[in-house]
């Protein structure tokens, strides 16, 4: 049996000490905030981050140093034959794109997936993949499914606060004074390939409703057979605020009866410095190995 090492990063959700538990190997992703570089889950907690941006900190993301990855890769082959990394997907990151390149001088032993995740959905093919491992499954195997299930899920994300996607440049400031003075709660979606705007509501108990009828359609439509095999999980994330996270996740589970919500999971960082506190996302994913 193949000795497979399976890499992702703090875009998944997965925290340092999850990963040491479970075999998983997390690297940190760098944030620069007011000057300073940060790596995710170690040298700052979504605590300080949280207070940090409410401050009016400036916050920029970046990519893991290719250094970093050389002495990790460097370091992991001496121990199992073959790497899998699952990084973010890149239509949101440069990252994967690098990795890719970077790899191609580790001889075919690092294999760099983009399966078009992030967040929750990307934690769920690190999951499957350590599983796979764990029942023998070879990396030809491992990678079948991972691009099999590429984009097999969905998200939505309805925002409390607009100031930062202006902040961002994702919106103009006259859009956002507007949505500030009538409290409307803007609604994203994505498949991997970006954050697009979805819906516009006027209250979150709105949204919510929003969100919670679109994944009934399309469990109902484009995930109908996975469904009734029994291969969707229902996700729940959110920004800084648990107690709403896990009250969405359980006026969820009321709607969806036969389902229960898999993981209640904080947005990484990388969402959240776009979404700022009191973001709620819901989603489904297509999972064979959970």
């Amino acid at each position: 049996m193949e000795k497979i090492a399976i890499v992702t990063d703090s875009n998944s959700g997965i925290t340092q000490d999850e990963g040491k538990n479970l075999g998983i190997y997390v690297i940190p992703m760098p944030f620069t905030i007011d000057g300073e570089e940060y790596l995710e889950d170690i040298s700052i907690t979504q605590e300080k981050f949280f207070g940090l941006l409410e401050n009016g900190a400036e916050v920029t993301t970046s990519q893991p140093a290719q250094t970093y990855l050389e002495e990790l890769w460097e370091n992991l082959l001496k121990t199992y034959e073959q790497i899998i990394y699952i990084p973010m997907s890149s239509g949101l990151s440069a990252t994967c794109e690098n990795a890719k390149k970077f790899a191609e001088r580790f001889n075919g032993r690092v294999h760099v997936v983009d399966n078009l995740r992030i967040s929750v959905p990307q934690k769920i093919s690190v999951y499957e993949s350590v599983r796979m491992v764990k029942d023998g499954k070879s990396v030809n195997e491992i990678l079948e499914h991972l691009k099999n299930t590429t984009g097999k899920y969905s998200i939505y994300i309805t925002l409390s606060v607009l100031k930062y996607l202006k902040k961002g440049g994702r919106i103009t400031p006259a859009a956002a004074a507007l949505g500030d003075m009538f409290k409307l709660k803007p609604i994203l979606s994505s498949r991997g390939q970006s954050f697009d705007k979805f819906a516009v509501a006027l209250s979150m108990g709105q949204a919510k409703k929003r969100m919670i009828q679109q994944i009934k359609n399309e469990l109902d439509t484009e995930f109908r057979q996975e469904y009734e095999q029994g291969k969707m999980a229902l996700l729940v994330a959110y920004s800084k605020l648990k107690e709403e996270g896990v009250k969405f996740a359980n006026e969820i589970e009321r709607e969806f009866p036969d389902m229960k919500v898999l993981y209640v999971d904080p947005l990484s960082l990388s969402v959240a410095c776009h979404t700022g506190a009191g973001a709620l996302g819901i989603g489904i994913c297509v999972c064979d190995y959970i």
